[in-house]
């Protein structure tokens, strides 16, 4: 399935800065002197100029962003939502202010703006056969379970790492959002997965990192700087 003029993308840019240490939320930190959220809307851009995007952030920093938004060029055309109280509230604001013409939705952490257009291509071709398709990478980290004082080693190789964006049939988002809220469910493709659909896993890419720490910062310079110069 190609990215069509009736997919969308909602990036949740709902962070306040905490864990990142900074008076701004880490959505607005510059990489090469511009901001996370610009290169992740730039991405996507470039990947299917026809894309509706909406953007959701805490209704404090609209206007900031706004604002922000004047100071570059080439800053795609976006909606901006209010979020909501918890992050399911804040997808569902997003999913509300999308036309109804949509039929494909991906779902994207603001602050991962190095997700391959590879990764992109893999996500929505494969939508032509499944609900849900979510991107994973796998676990090159030995784990182990942990249960109170005890623990035990387990096989990595059962185990991925999810990344996004998640995308889905729009119908199915929308159904699986249309439930109550539940802490439980710490992404959209767990919800949608309890709605009954089964989750389709593709190949991600290892730069596609989600920036939430000083240090994640540090490489997001390095590997933005090195895509730059491709």
């Amino acid at each position: 399935m190609e990215a069509t003029e009736n997919h969308a993308v909602i990036f949740v840019a709902g962070g306040t800065g905490t864990r990142m240490g900074s008076a701004l939320p880490k959505q607005f930190l510059a990489l090469n002197n511009t901001p996370i959220l610009i290169h992740s809307l730039r991405n996507f851009f470039s990947f299917n100029p026809n894309f509706e995007m909406v953007v959701v952030m805490h209704h404090e920093y609209i206007s900031f962003w706004k604002d922000l938004c004047l100071q570059f060029e080439n800053v795609p055309e976006h909606a901006v939502v209010a979020g909501g109280e918890e992050r399911f509230h804040s997808v569902k604001n997003g999913l509300n202010a999308l036309s109804e013409s949509v039929n494909c939705v991906a779902v994207h952490d603001a602050v991962r703006p190095l997700v391959s257009h590879e990764t992109l291509a893999r996500c929505f071709q494969a939508l032509s056969e499944n609900n849900a398709v979510v991107p994973a990478i796998p676990v090159n980290d030995s784990i182990r379970e942990v249960h109170g004082a005890e623990n035990k080693s387990v096989d990595r190789s059962l185990f991925k790492r999810i990344q996004t964006p998640q995308c889905f049939r729009a119908n199915v988002l929308k159904e699986a959002y249309n439930k109550p809220f539940s802490p439980l469910f710490t992404d959209d493709a767990s919800l949608v997965e309890a709605n009954g659909h089964s989750v389709f896993l593709v190949e991600g890419n290892l730069e596609n990192i989600k920036i939430t720490s000083p240090i994640d910062l540090i490489v997001g310079e390095a590997l933005t700087a090195n895509s730059e110069k491709k």
